[in-house]
This record gives structure tokens, C-alpha cells and sequence, in this order.
């Protein structure tokens, strides 16, 4: 089994943790897609990938730390509350 960190980050900094994980998920996927519907299939594929990902990242960092406040809101008016026991 491995062994867990030895750190970790303070909850406050849980969104930050958040928005860096999704946005590079969701950036890298977006970049497999967008590059190979633009140019295709080639030798230099993971190469342009690569470097489209290198630049849409911290743009997709951002954007959702800069969107999350209006998401956390429509969130809230499109789910029900946990209904209690």
C-alpha cells in the first residue's frame, strides 16, 4: 500500500486545490480533442497537444477560480437540499 502525504494543504485552500485539478483534467481532454479535430492525426500530435495544453491551462485555472462563485449559485437554485433524517 502506499503511504499517504505527509502534508497536505489547509482546507481554506481546498477551492484553489480544486479549480488546479479540474482545470488541468478537463484542459488536457480539451486539447486532445480540439488539436486533433484541427490538424489531425500525425507524427507531431502529442508534440502540438503538448504545447496547446501549456496554454490552455492556466487559462482554464483561472476561469474557473473566477467562475466558481456563480456556479456554487446556480448550483444552489437547480439541486434540492439533503433532506434530513
Amino acid at each position: 500500500m502506499t503511504e499517504p502525504l505527509a502534508w497536505k494543504l489547509p482546507a481554506r485552500l481546498a477551492p484553489v486545490a480544486f479549480a488546479f485539478f479540474m482545470s488541468g483534467m478537463v484542459s488536457f481532454m480539451m486539447s486532445l480533442t480540439i488539436t486533433a479535430m484541427n490538424t489531425g492525426f500525425s507524427a507531431d500530435y502529442l508534440a502540438r497537444v503538448g504545447r496547446a495544453y501549456l496554454a490552455s491551462w492556466p487559462v482554464a485555472f483561472i476561469g474557473v477560480l473566477a467562475v466558481r462563485p456563480l456556479v456554487i449559485r446556480l448550483v444552489a437554485l437547480t439541486v434540492s437540499p439533503p433532506r434530513k433524517p
